[in-house]
């Protein structure tokens, strides 16, 4: 009969932490690119915009609106760092993330080799009483015809 594995709580652990990790991971991965493409529209929307001052102020423009248009110009760099400060807070959320990935990778993987060497020391176990068996069975066996053959 084969024994449980005495650790089988802390592999059911180290399982759900994993999985868990897992799915933490990939909302700081799903959040760090979200915060990257919001980067980029917003670079993206600063270009179109300088573009459009500049065509606007080479058909001459009213200086009101070159100050409008400035302004919003300060208003979207003021965005741009924010964001940019928002994708490097999110990739050390990510990278922290990751790490506790890996450290609950490994500590799976450790006891996951425990369970693999429990199961290979239980099936070694259970083939040597087997073969014990078998042995004691070849033994009778032999010992009966023996004597059987003695008595005829």
């Amino acid at each position: 009969m084969n024994k449980s594995f005495p650790l089988q709580t802390l592999l059911d652990l180290a399982n759900s932490r994993n999985e868990e990790a897992t799915r933490r991971l990939g909302k700081l991965n799903k959040q760090e690119h979200d915060a990257q493409a919001q980067l980029a529209m917003l670079h993206q929307y600063r270009r179109e915009y300088q573009e459009r001052m500049q065509s606007t102020s080479q058909e001459g423009m009213d200086p009101a609106l070159l100050r409008n248009f400035q302004e919003f110009i300060y208003k979207l760099d003021a965005a741009i760092a924010q964001q940019t400060k928002a994708v490097e807070q999110s990739r050390v959320s990510t990278q922290m993330g990751r790490s506790e990935f890996n450290n609950t990778q490994r500590k799976l993987k450790s006891i996951d080799t425990l369970q693999q060497r429990h199961i290979e020391t239980q099936t070694k176990i259970q083939i040597r009483q087997e073969q014990r068996i078998t042995d004691e069975h070849t033994g009778r066996m032999s010992a009966y015809k023996i004597l059987n053959t003695e008595n005829n």
